[in-house]
């Protein structure tokens, strides 16, 4: 049987960016086809598994499948708070060839939170400890967690420090909001910054980072920091992990960037159920997409209009004909992310 790209979040001393987990976006589709047309990305952590008893499936695997991921390194995410579940989930991992996976911790989504799971299981620090008591010991493969500060307040994740410290991670990877701002407001660096500086694992940043010049500000600020993970950014410019990493971009990037959204939408094409599930998808894409471009709100708006398969590839084609990109180093709000 084949086995996935093999992938661990280790810190090797150099710069290291990390693709996000973004349910409906990152999964190996995109992860493929992102690959072939650009570089920069050392690694991806897959969109989360639930792991609910015994209850994973097939089909909740099928995007981990090793044959699925030939090109980009993988991590599974698990999105649980039953330690047998998540124990039963990693050795299913593990037997497809896996060497470590993510436990969420970050999941902001009030559906997912009033369960008790991702960020809003951080005010509960004695049920997280017991749940680190219970898996880390047997898990068969290396674990990391990614995580907020917190989902009320952001003292939460400070108060939880001292519990990971305890278990031996991978990493910790920190996006610094807390989980009932979902996405709004800006990123805390001061509590991003107390937090690094008690944890004993190696930190990766995630959060807002949609420009290397986002990024410069960043990294400038904590120098210590490797490992970087960048989500939304990526979608608005594919490009991004090449200009943070400083590597030689394309010398026509409109033309690069039609090219891989024309794959793209053929990829899709060959994994989706008709037409409609396609164009819904591809829309979904261009929410982001449409913020590359000098026009956003017009170029959105056009996408947005296309009734079926035909006029959205005449549209997408015309864009990229007609419209100016945004220039690499212009800021974007947290609110347009």
């Amino acid at each position: 049987m084949s086995e996935p790209v093999a992938a661990r979040m280790s810190p090797t001393g150099a710069l290291q960016v990390i693709l996000a987990p973004l349910r409906g976006f990152t999964d190996a589709v995109y992860r493929t086809v992102h690959a072939r047309h650009f570089a920069g990305v050392d690694l991806a952590v897959a969109p989360f598994v639930v792991a609910a008893g015994r209850r994973a499936t097939l089909k909740a695997l099928a995007d981990l499948r090793p044959e699925v991921n030939p090109l980009m390194p993988v991590i599974p995410q698990v999105l649980g708070n039953d330690g047998d579940g998540f124990l039963d989930l990693a050795e299913r991992l593990a037997g497809l060839g896996y060497r470590s996976v993510n436990w969420n911790l970050g999941c902001p989504f009030p559906m997912v939170a009033r369960k008790g799971r991702g960020s809003g299981l951080l005010p509960y620090p004695g049920r997280i400890a017991a749940f680190l008591d219970q898996v880390s010991p047997r898990l068969p493969v290396a674990l990391s967690i990614k995580t907020r500060l917190g989902y009320e307040n952001s003292e939460e994740l400070s108060a939880l420090v001292p519990i990971l410290n305890r278990h031996h991670l991978e990493a910790l990877v920190i996006h610094p909001r807390t989980g009932i701002q979902l996405y709004d407001g800006g990123v805390d660096l001061e509590r991003f910054a107390a937090c690094r500086e008690v944890c004993h694992h190696p930190v990766v940043y995630n959060g807002d980072i949609a420009t290397s010049a986002d990024f410069r500000r960043v990294s400038e600020r904590f120098p210590m920091v490797t490992q970087w993970m960048v989500g939304r950014g990526v979608l608005i410019d594919p490009l991004l992990p090449a200009r943070i990493k400083q590597m030689p971009l394309p010398d026509d990037p409109a033309g690069a960037l039609r090219s891989f959204y024309e794959d793209l939408t053929e990829a899709y094409a060959r994994r989706l159920s008709g037409p409609g599930h396609l164009l819904d998808r591809m829309k979904g894409f261009w929410r982001y997409a449409s913020l590359g471009f000098e026009d956003a709100e017009t170029v959105w708006l056009r996408v947005r209009r296309a009734k079926d398969m035909t006029g959205y590839r005449r549209l997408a084609a015309a864009i990229f004909a007609d419209c100016p990109l945004r220039r690499p180093e212009t800021g974007l709000t947290s609110q347009a992310l």
